[in-house]
């Protein structure tokens, strides 16, 4: 049998255009073939590390992280932005995401004059409309970009505040010393929205009691609708609007009959944390790092390794155990090319925000140097407001 599959996989390895090194300045990072890494940066409260493997035949995952002015004011407030935005049946609400909530969080920051959970949940509220804008537009022409989504989880570091956002199954994790024994233990921020979660299809089945499918075990996975495993998300529109739940979008996505009201939910669990000094470092991940990884694996290696280049080294340990469950060598791994790669592991994304309890004190009043990096290397220059919109609407 695993002959059999490695000859399928053999025919598939063509050599890829986009498989190089590009050599010379970290500044945006590097390519190493289907891995992307940025090895170390400096941001507001210490250092941080960033790294993307794709899978898919379009990258689905995106990201960004954003230090320096949290609003469009000089007066601030100041801090570090980290999103991780894993997109699904396509990657336009996570481009769309990328380009638009940062942007609406600095807007209403400005409006508030401060940093909040308020604020972080109008942000998204606004991503969501955007995107909503953009499905009624494009409906008639692409009337299957109602059934593309992403989860959204965000990290805002602010006047020695941590705030937590998320939608979907992304994870925020905080790696904390414990100054009695020494250990580093690894703390979930995130609240998860997984049907898998025994808790999450309790809260679906409250939601809407009179609906006794609205969460259905399909081929051993419990789905919402027997469509989709999270419970909440920016787009999946035909999951939200039953104008947008009939043809032309494909029958697949069709529910047999209309419901009166959203069945998922784009409304961030959001959770407020007051930073200590033994807190030493936050893992943001799309769950294909999860998928590989325990929480506490992932913090042990972070502490036990060189920071430079520390989130390449947890998109490889994932690698390398995907490989390992196939019975594969993760040489062998890393020449299946996108697309195919799909079958062995999803997109991952790992940010490491490593933090320095001197800096987070300064860090709400300090403007210090300004960064803008996208995952996957895109750039934007610290002077734009708001940068250039999202492909699907040129």
């Amino acid at each position: 049998m695993l002959s059999e599959l490695m000859n399928f996989l053999r025919a598939c390895w063509q050599p890829s255009s986009e498989r190089h090194v590009h050599l010379g300045s970290d500044a945006a990072g590097r390519q190493d073939g289907l891995l992307w890494y940025k090895d170390t940066g400096q941001h507001l409260c210490g250092e941080f590390s960033m790294s993307v493997v794709q899978a898919n035949n379009l990258l689905e995952d995106q990201s960004q992280l954003e230090s320096g002015p949290l609003s469009t004011l000089e007066s601030g407030p100041y801090g570090t932005f980290v999103g991780i935005y894993d997109g699904h049946g396509g990657p336009e609400t996570s481009r769309y995401i990328n380009d638009h909530l940062f942007q609406h969080l600095k807007r209403f920051a400005s409006e508030h004059h401060s940093m909040s959970v308020d604020v972080i949940k109008k942000a998204y509220q606004a991503t969501e409309d955007g995107f909503l804008s953009i499905v009624t537009k494009q409906w008639p022409m692409k009337p299957q970009i109602a059934a593309v989504g992403s989860c959204c989880l965000v990290g805002v570091i602010c006047d020695r505040t941590l705030y937590i956002a998320n939608v979907g199954d992304s994870r925020a994790i905080l790696g904390r010393l414990v100054k009695a024994t020494g250990e580093v233990l690894a703390i979930q921020l995130s609240s998860e929205h997984n049907v898998s979660i025994e808790s999450v299809r309790q809260e679906m089945h409250s939601l809407h009691p009179d609906d006794s499918h609205i969460v259905v075990l399909k081929h051993n996975v419990w789905r919402v609708k027997g469509l989709i495993q999270i419970s909440r998300s920016i787009g999946d529109v035909y999951l939200k609007k039953p104008e947008f739940n009939r043809e032309p979008l494909y029958s697949k996505f069709r529910l047999r009959e209309p419901f009166k009201r959203p069945i998922l939910s784009a409304e961030p669990s959001v959770s407020v944390h007051e930073l200590q000094p033994y807190d030493q470092f936050l893992i943001f991940a799309s769950d294909g790092l999860w998928e590989h990884l325990s929480n506490q694996d992932a913090v042990d290696i972070v502490q036990n390794h060189p920071r430079n280049g520390i989130a390449k080294r947890l998109v490889k340990a994932a690698l390398h155990e995907a490989a390992k469950k196939r019975e594969m060598r993760y040489s062998d791994l890393k020449k299946i090319d996108r697309g195919v790669r799909r079958h062995f592991h999803d997109d991952i994304t790992v940010i490491v925000v490593f933090l320095d309890s001197n800096l987070v004190s300064k860090a709400s009043s300090v403007k210090g140097p300004t960064v803008s990096i996208r995952g996957g290397g895109i750039t934007i220059p610290s002077r734009s407001l708001v940068p250039s919109g999202t492909p699907m609407e040129t």
